[in-house]
Formats: C-alpha cells, structure tokens, sequence
C-alpha cells in the first residue's frame, strides 16, 4: 500500500489563545487501518475535527487523494469520498431511521444501488430494519452508533472517519459495531479511528499514531506498539 490518500502537514488547531494541535504529520494509505491514540486532551478530536471541517485550522495543509481540501467546507466533504462518524453520533433525532439512512445517500443518484447497500447494511444490523418508522433519538446507545455508522457508509466513502465508536456501548455491541467496521475494511474501506479503547484501536488497525499534548509523540505498526511496554504502561493500563 503505497499510494497515499489522506496527507496532513503541519497542522495547528487553536481554541483562543490554546493550541490544541501543535503542528502534526499524519498519513493514511489507499486501504490502510490508522488508529490516532492519547490521552483526553491530547488533541485527537480536534485533529478530526479540522479534517472534517468543522474546526478551522490555525495553520498547516490537508491533502486528500493528492487535492488540498483544507478550503472544503464539511457539508461538501462527503462528495469528495470523506465520511465522519463523530463523536456522539450526530444523528438526527427527530427523523426517523430511514430518514436519517436516507440522508447518508443524499448525493447518490444510484437509487438501486442504494437500496442494494441499504439491504447489505440490513443483514449486519437487522435492528435498523426494524425500527425504520421510529424516531432515530428513540434508539438505543447500541441502536444510534448502528445508525450513525451505516448511515455514513451509505456514502459509499473513500475514507472513514471514526471517533470513539465504542464510547458508552456495552461490550457486546462494541464487538458487533467492530465486526462491521473490519467487513468494509477487508472490502477495501480506508479507515481513521480514534478509539478511547487503545488496546481494541491496536487490534484493529495497521498503523497507529500516538498523540500526547498535541503532539504526535510516536509512530509504528500497531501491532508492535501494542507488544511496546511503554505503550502498554502509558495506554493500556499495565
């Protein structure tokens, strides 16, 4: 995996006068599992955020598919293949399942094939068939990620953007959203995770950044660094 899709240089992210990204680097690679880690406060869901244009950037660039889309206000990102889970869902409460669905395929014109992934989407998460004529704030923790998740990939992204998926779930539906997040990475989805859950992060990804203070402090295969005892001391708890 050689070609990079997503190249972030030297980005800064100010709130006031406190710089919460520090003039980072990041890559992801056509294909590729890259897991952002820290602490609170490292700055990871700022990162996100600017990538997602819904922080400005103080400084720096962020390259998609070899395009600069630091200028791309984040209602167009989902048109140039980027797709954001945020933290929190950000579902739409007072629309129902198939509604919220339906806003995930606003920009596709392919109507079969959307009832196509609609139906995919289904056989992953038969509770969403279930409730398509509820009111999405109705659901669940469980039942909102499901939501939030198959929703973003009804755009059919390029490149996922996840943030804490597993925030507040109980581990067996942490298990289930994973499932799903590995079946459309095997099929080729590129992925940026950041995960409060280190060790879940680096069992899932390839690569992982290590963010402290704003910084990024360490970079490598996430499966080396989940064997590192620094890593497993500072993150994992050990």
């Amino acid at each position: 995996m050689s070609d990079v899709l997503l190249d972030i240089r030297d980005l800064r992210v100010r709130y006031g006068a406190i710089e919460a990204v520090k003039g980072i680097d990041l890559h992801v690679n056509a294909g590729e599992r890259v897991t952002l880690i820290g602490a609170n406060g490292a700055g990871k869901t700022s990162t996100l955020k600017a990538l997602a244009g819904l922080l400005p950037m103080a400084s720096g660039d962020i390259r998609f598919d070899g395009h600069s889309i630091r200028a791309v206000p984040a209602h167009r990102l989902p048109r140039q293949g980027v797709s954001l889970v945020p933290e929190g869902r950000g579902i739409f409460a007072r629309m129902s399942v198939l509604e919220n669905l339906q806003a995930g395929a606003y920009l596709r014109r392919d109507r079969e094939q959307v009832d196509e992934d609609m139906e995919g989407l289904f056989e992953h998460f038969p509770r969403l068939r279930e409730r398509l004529g509820q009111s999405a704030g109705l659901l669940s923790g469980g039942e909102q990620q499901m939501l939030a998740l198959a929703r973003a990939l009804l755009s059919r992204p390029r490149l996922l953007i996840l943030d804490e998926p597993s925030m507040g779930l109980a581990p067996i539906m942490v298990e289930k959203i994973f499932a799903v997040i590995d079946a459309v990475c095997q099929a080729g989805m590129t992925l940026l995770l950041v995960e409060q859950n280190a060790r879940l992060a680096l069992q899932v990804t390839d690569r992982a950044y290590v963010m402290d203070s704003g910084r990024i402090h360490l970079t490598g295969n996430s499966a080396a660094l989940l064997d590192d005892p620094g890593i497993r001391e500072a993150y994992l708890g050990e």
